[in-house]
């Protein structure tokens, strides 16, 4: 880079320079994950886009934050990515009875079980048990879906604001139009003490799912099973349901807690 695109990268970075250069520090320690565990300042600047004197100096920054460590063929996550990844982990694990009744669930049903809370017009997976099975349904802690599809969601609804409402149909591609099925979803949810969906999100994929209350007796997570569609005939969807519910009131009884659900 010569004299004048240096002097035209560093007024660009003049305006707004702290959040920028926070937003340009997260898209490189985005660039980590387990296919690519470490990256090359050849890689950064390819694929963001910025110049190579831009690039050293936030990689100096995040290298002195602990954030990322200097390797022989680049440069990898950092200590200080583990410790906030141990904090995450943590905060994000749900209690060990739980875990214990999601296990027993799953090695029971041979099915995925899920736990999804509700964050605005989204749901979030806080925790999962996986199929045995080779061919299963994979949602990883941390993953979001919508909140105007699937079986969890009819579940999380339920105590659900009018507003809520209005603003999960219009998330949705049907638009503000799909506000009454969505209610009635919710309703039928709510009636019956658990939830079917069959293709809604993921094709091919069926859930049921049922509600973990909290003490006041809101809706603070929904518990799901899911897989392939061929392996829920009615009568299997009928068996998961009633085992589904016992668990989820287990789970209530319990005292379920999570820093991401709502009024326990």
């Amino acid at each position: 880079m010569d004299d004048r695109d240096a002097q035209d990268e560093a007024g660009r970075e003049q305006p707004g320079t702290g959040v920028r250069s926070v937003r340009r520090a997260l898209d490189i320690l985005g660039l980590l994950s387990e296919d690519r565990p470490v990256i090359t300042l050849r890689e950064i600047t390819d694929t963001t886009g910025l110049a190579k004197t831009t690039v050293l100096r936030l990689v100096q920054t995040l290298e002195e934050s602990g954030l990322l460590w200097s390797h022989p063929a680049g440069y990898t996550a950092g200590p200080g990515l583990w410790r906030w990844a141990y904090l995450a982990r943590s905060q994000w694990e749900v209690p060990r009875e739980t875990r214990k009744v999601m296990r027993d669930l799953s090695n029971r049903l041979g099915e995925t079980v899920n736990i999804f809370i509700a964050r605005d017009v989204k749901r979030v997976c806080v925790a999962h048990e996986e199929s045995p099975h080779p061919l299963r349904h994979v949602v990883d802690v941390g993953d979001e879906q919508p909140l105007w599809a699937g079986a969890s969601s009819k579940v999380l609804l339920r105590d659900a604001s009018e507003t809520l409402l209005r603003r999960v149909a219009a998330s949705s591609p049907h638009g503000e139009s799909y506000l009454d099925q969505l209610r009635a979803r919710a309703q039928d949810a709510a009636q019956r003490g658990y939830a079917v969906s069959s293709s809604e999100w993921d094709e091919g994929l069926t859930a049921v799912a049922a509600p973990v209350l909290g003490r006041s007796g809101s809706v603070v997570a929904s518990l799901s099973v899911s897989g392939p569609s061929q392996r829920f005939p009615y009568e299997a969807v009928e068996r998961f349901a009633a085992d589904l519910t016992e668990a989820a009131a287990l789970i209530s009884d319990q005292g379920f807690s999570h820093p991401l659900s709502r009024a326990h």
